[in-house]
């Protein structure tokens, strides 16, 4: 997991230190905020890997961070933190899609143990169900796909050739291995193949196909999916 990064929303400027202190000698990255505010910009603009967030907290609160996070970034997950023991809290942040609750004043070994066990069960299934960045959102169990909020079509080939670039997110991938991996080499494709196949995507899924964000070409090699 060392990998991973975490990010703590927080107004409690001890429990923000200590829960960064005790992450970091975990080996996690860890990003910290203190308001609502600049709690839900720093989800939306990095690529974390998990929100350790409290409901308490000056500007939006954490009701109101867990819903915007869950409609942009359905697969990232959040643990939810809270001074208050009552039921109809924490049934309202399970409802707005929080995979978990721990009650101040909360056991650090076991907040970081079920943050090791959301990890693990995000890890097996986020590669094969759902994945979102920028403003798209693919679901590879329905096959569908949207952009800016609007459905877009992607044929059986497109959604296979970003499940492989996704699953080797941030590598240059060969386009020889898009072409073994997707197509299979009995097909007897041509790499020029590969690179109209990333045009159209791009024209689908990026805000500026001319200019694209996430699907980038290294000349004579191939391509790197960032998220």
């Amino acid at each position: 997991m060392a990998d991973k990064a975490i990010l703590v929303i927080e107004d409690d400027a001890a429990i923000l230190r200590g829960l960064q202190d005790n992450l970091l000698f975990e080996g996690y990255r860890v990003l910290t905020a203190a308001d609502g505010e600049s709690g839900l910009r720093a989800a939306l603009e990095n690529d974390v890997d998990l929100v350790v967030l409290d409901i308490m907290l000056p500007g939006k609160n954490g009701y109101d961070i867990c819903r915007t996070l869950k409609q942009t970034k359905p697969e990232l997950p959040v643990v939810m933190l809270t001074a208050r023991g009552q039921e109809i809290d924490i049934i309202s942040g399970l409802d707005l899609g929080a995979d978990d609750y721990i009650t101040k004043p909360f056991s650090v070994p076991q907040l970081l143990a079920r943050i090791r066990a959301i990890l693990r069960r995000y890890c097996k299934s986020r590669e094969l169900a759902r994945y979102a960045f920028g403003d798209v959102l693919l679901d590879f169990v329905k096959c569908e796909a949207q952009a800016a909020g609007q459905s877009v079509h992607l044929s059986a080939r497109e959604f296979a050739i970003m499940k492989y670039l996704i699953g080797r997110a941030g590598e240059v991938v060969h386009r020889h291995d898009l072409l073994d991996e997707v197509w299979g080499y009995e097909n007897f494709p041509t790499t020029r193949t590969v690179d109209t196949y990333i045009s159209e995507l791009r024209k689908k899924l990026e805000p500026d196909p001319a200019h694209p964000r996430h699907l980038l070409s290294f000349r004579s090699i191939g391509y790197k999916f960032v998220p």
